[in-house]
């Protein structure tokens, strides 16, 4: 027989699991799988990582000693993507962000307007940032603020046509508004010259959308394609007459490379070197773009391969992907969100530190909504608690009985007593 203690803790044990079903239990909902991610824009074989190329009989083979992290070769009249490496991943920009921003802000001012430059205009440069040598209190014509980005990339020369347009949070918004337009959605604008900011992000895909896109204004065709020019400089105080400076554009190929139409370069210790390229030969214009090789001079030395490499593979190989064009017209987008926490590269300066970390919500999935506690309800459920309920009774009944039964044996065992 049992002892108390044994039949205490028995029942203890029994009630705690009936107690489980006094009140409806919260249980989880069933996980459910994960959507699947977003095709990549321009065709899956884009989204894949690695290098992407399908040559045909007679295609030349890529070039062997390609260090750049992403790079993108493609026709920029039919946009066919003839070979790709990682071109969807987001990297900091640098100073080919300003294609962008001159494929937002460019169109909006007659390259003859003259602009006197405001004290306040020239605030908020970043440390380090690459100047053109504007100076406050003195007329520019609009024609020569955009040699000073393009050539020099001046990014006083960007802050001043920003406040043109608006200021720099609108100039912001609306370069972000244009990258969604032209389905560059791994760009996320910080700044409107590039300069290394926590969240600011893009990739050679949408690079090369942007850079495709500006090359259909012959305002930026030309500066891009300007090798040189005369600054307007300071007013000498002794004869009042106002100088002016050379100034020569910073992209290493343009002179050099046959055909070469120009773009943007750019370079920060963080973003390492990127540089946009566009040659045209026989009649066919091929647009590259390489981002974060392993040295500074890679970036030319690849960009001149690659394209090399295009105009030889051109009619023999099957496209891999394709530019997308500029979605119509609709309503304004979302304001963009504020940066959370997407760890890849961080704060910088250009030409300065290093250390920033990429943040893009809008390309993070969101995680899922949680689920209400369900009650138990269901049959099975039930049954178990009406199992441990009769098993609690069945327990007390018994020991109910077997303590009758030993009182009524002493008392048998004891006569005379009651």
């Amino acid at each position: 027989m049992q002892t108390r203690r044994q039949f205490a803790q028995r029942l203890a044990a029994l009630g705690a699991a009936a107690s489980l079903c006094a009140a409806p239990a919260a249980v989880a909902a069933p996980a459910e799988d994960p959507p699947p991610p977003p095709p990549a824009i321009g065709g899956e074989r884009l989204g894949l990582a690695g290098v992407q190329v399908s040559p045909q009989s007679g295609a030349p083979a890529l070039p062997g000693d390609l260090t750049g992290k992403s790079w993108i070769v493609a026709d920029a009249t039919s946009g066919e993507v003839l070979a790709a490496n990682n071109p969807h991943l987001g990297l900091p920009p640098a100073s080919t962000m300003k294609i962008l921003f001159a494929d937002t802000v460019l169109p909006k001012f007659d390259r003859e307007t003259v602009h006197k430059v405001t004290a306040n205009e020239l605030t908020g440069l970043g440390q380090g940032s690459s100047l053109v040598g504007i100076k406050e209190d003195l007329d520019y014509r609009v024609e020569d603020l955009w040699r000073g980005v393009f050539l020099s990339s001046g990014n006083d020369a960007v802050h001043v046509l920003a406040h043109m347009n608006g200021g720099v949070e609108q100039t912001v918004a609306q370069m972000q508004a244009r990258a969604d337009a032209l389905q560059a959605h791994d760009t996320h604008v910080i700044s409107p010259d590039g300069y290394d900011q926590d969240g600011q992000v893009s990739s050679a895909y949408d690079l090369t959308l942007f850079a495709r896109a500006g090359l259909r204004n012959p305002d930026f065709r030309a500066y891009c394609a300007t090798r040189d020019a005369q600054f307007p400089g300071a007013v000498d105080k002794k004869t009042g007459q106002r100088g002016s400076f050379g100034i020569a554009n910073t992209d290493r190929l343009l002179g050099k490379y046959q055909g070469l139409i120009g773009v943007k370069n750019g370079f920060t210790t963080n973003a390492g070197s990127t540089f946009v390229g566009a040659a045209e030969r026989n009649g066919r214009t091929l647009l590259v773009t390489v981002m974060h090789p392993t040295t500074y001079q890679k970036v030319y030395d690849e960009t001149a391969a690659l394209l090399d490499w295009g105009f030889a593979a051109a009619g023999k190989v099957t496209p891999v992907g394709q530019l997308v064009d500029e979605r119509a017209s609709g309503p304004d987008p979302a304001p963009v969100p504020a940066p959370t926490d997407r760890a890849a590269t961080g704060t910088g300066q250009a030409g300065g530190t290093s250390g920033d970390h990429v943040d893009d919500p809008d390309r993070r999935a969101a995680p899922p909504a949680a689920s209400a506690p369900a009650g138990v309800s269901d049959g099975p459920a039930l049954a178990l608690c009406a199992a441990l309920a009769g098993a609690v009774v069945f327990l007390l009944v018994r020991r109910r009985r077997a303590v009758v039964a030993a009182a009524a044996r002493e008392r048998a065992e004891r006569p005379g007593q009651p």
